[in-house]
């Protein structure tokens, strides 16, 4: 007997997949996907009692899986001063929203903001500690770079922190002094001093991040993420309350969670004890790999590079790990049972990564555990072979292109930067590159991240890399199927066939039929997450 669907889509075209094509409707039941076809087979399996939404003519796809982003600390980013280049763009209009910041803050409580990119605002540089001190004197100030790799404090904030002129960068890490006075300028490790005393979260802190971030998420017809760092910043108390929220269905999209084990910040013997191991979990909280930082970011110009930064000759980024640190850490999560998500974005760091995951895997032969690389955005085609030999997944971000391809081509010169995040020859070694935004670094928006992945342009023209093009298919195959893929979700989530989670965004407009220069505005109408409708843009409207 033929279970009867539940909800039907009809009146648009379903993508399935990269494989499978268009059908012309879908049935769900159960949360699952119980059938896909024509219309008139679809709506011959209706029951009185099922729910037909038509979609009068739009584009239905997997739900959206973004394969590397932080969802707690964008929930968290929410509510702190936005410098991102939509809301500010010079540094008097970031020093004034301090401004407007101090006057509802009560002195000596924290102020915070993230997104300020120096490479859109026409000074061209990060705030200096006596301009953060001009208009926050009395409350310690921590400016955040659109990367989350480079920070500037105010004189407050240093004070609390114990830093001075005097204070030496650690390793891996930069406090930056100028004749003889701080800059306030802090990258990769020079913050931990700050973050050591900054107020931590509590667990209800984290959990309203979670389904305030979350819930921005369905509106992009996003239903799925890999958080990429439980306990990063607040502990073991990040991993509770994520297990919180999932235990008091206050999860809003499905997480695959990235936990840290890095060499100062780690919670992976808590974790192991506990048995929250890779793949431990369910459909709505699931425990991902151990992440490690092994270099910055290339628009801060703290990625490990072999060659020197455009108009230096001695910058070439900052390593976090010694090789014999990072094959240590790897080994022993490795062991212990779990798939690794290693930050490496500049081809020294990718080595590290490589000979990493080749020794581990030589002294423990495990199948098809898929480490990943996390950004992975500049290596050779020999690391590519590497990594294709023993299947490590590149988890890069072609969100990076859209938003700093400019300061790529400024930071490397052309011929470098047009090798950044090779998504062809990804796809031809067979590794199913999956896409992502690292979120709140750029914008959680799906859109100009498929822009990039097709186009190879950035917001304002600049073209990187055009023959690693993708079509508007391997796009949505990235950005759903292969994220599933690298979270070893692939048999549950990322097609819209029967079996499989009934996850689905519809399109305001149908991306494959739209201009492609078009396709960074598209929005989302509806999102349906395990077959229930949870976000309508029409409701929204209604209610705004």
């Amino acid at each position: 007997m033929t279970e009867t669907p539940e909800t039907i889509l009809v009146g648009g075209r379903i993508w399935q997949g990269l494989a499978e094509g268009f059908a012309e409707a879908l049935a769900m039941a159960g949360g699952k996907v119980l059938a896909a076809g024509s219309r008139a087979e679809i709506e011959a399996m209706a029951g009185p009692e099922t729910k037909v939404i038509d979609l009068k003519g739009r584009l239905a796809v997997p739900g959206i899986n973004d394969a590397h982003m932080h969802l707690h600390m964008y929930g968290l980013a929410m509510k702190e001063i936005d410098f991102r280049p939509s809301a500010i763009s010079t540094i008097p209009e970031a020093l004034a929203a301090i401004a407007e910041r101090v006057k509802t803050t009560p002195a000596g409580e924290w102020i915070t903001g993230r997104g300020f990119d120096d490479g859109k605002v026409p000074e061209r540089r990060m705030p200096t500690i006596d301009e953060l001190d001009s208009v926050a004197p009395d409350h310690p100030m921590l400016l955040t770079r659109t990367d989350g790799h480079v920070t500037v404090a105010n004189s407050k904030a240093m004070e609390l922190a114990g830093v001075t002129a005097d204070t030496p960068s650690p390793v891996g890490g930069l406090i930056e002094v100028k004749d003889g006075k701080l800059t306030g300028l802090l990258a990769e490790t020079g913050r931990d001093p700050v973050y050591a005393v900054m107020p931590k979260n509590t667990r209800e802190d984290l959990i309203e991040a979670i389904e305030r971030g979350g819930a921005d998420l369905l509106t992009y017809g996003i239903t799925s993420v890999m958080e990429a760092a439980i306990g990063i910043r607040d502990g073991w108390t990040e991993m509770e309350a994520y297990l919180e929220a999932h235990e008091a269905g206050r999860l809003p999209v499905r997480v695959y969670g990235t936990i840290m084990g890095d060499k100062t910040t780690s919670i992976l013997d808590e974790s192991a004890e506990r048995g929250l191991v890779t793949g431990a979990g369910d459909e709505m909280f699931r425990i991902g790999g151990v992440k490690l930082f092994t270099d910055g970011s290339m628009s801060g110009r703290t990625a490990a590079v072999s060659k020197p930064y455009e108009g230096t000759t001695d910058n070439y980024g900052l390593m976090l790990l010694s090789d014999e640190e990072c094959a240590a850490l790897v080994l022993k999560a490795h062991k212990l049972g779990y798939q690794m998500a290693i930050h490496a974005i500049g081809d020294v760091a990718i080595e590290q990564v490589i000979k990493a995951y080749e020794a581990a895997l030589a002294s423990d032969p495990v199948e098809d555990r898929r480490h990943r690389i996390e950004h992975c955005g500049w290596l050779t085609d020999e690391q590519i072979a590497r990594m294709s030999a023993i299947h490590a997944l590149p988890a890069g971000q072609p969100s990076f292109i859209y938003y700093f391809g400019d300061l790529y081509l400024t930071h490397l010169g052309h011929d470098r930067s047009q090798r950044c995040y090779p998504m062809r020859k990804w796809i031809d070694a067979g590794l199913q590159p999956s896409a992502s935004t690292d979120c709140p670094v750029t914008r959680i928006n799906p859109f100009p991240t498929m822009y990039a992945m097709i186009a190879r342009k950035s917001d304002t023209g600049g073209i990187l890399g055009e023959a690693e093009a993708l079509s508007v298919a391997e796009a949505l195959h990235a950005y759903t199927y292969a994220s599933a893929y690298a979270a070893k979700e692939e048999g549950i989530k990322g097609r819209l066939i029967p079996g499989q989670l009934a996850d689905v965004a519809v399109l305001t407009r149908d991306i494959f039929e739209v201009d492609v220069e078009d396709i960074p505005s598209l929005t989302c109408d509806m999102t349906i997450l395990g077959g229930k409708v949870v976000y309508e843009r029409e409701k929204e409207l209604e209610t705004a």
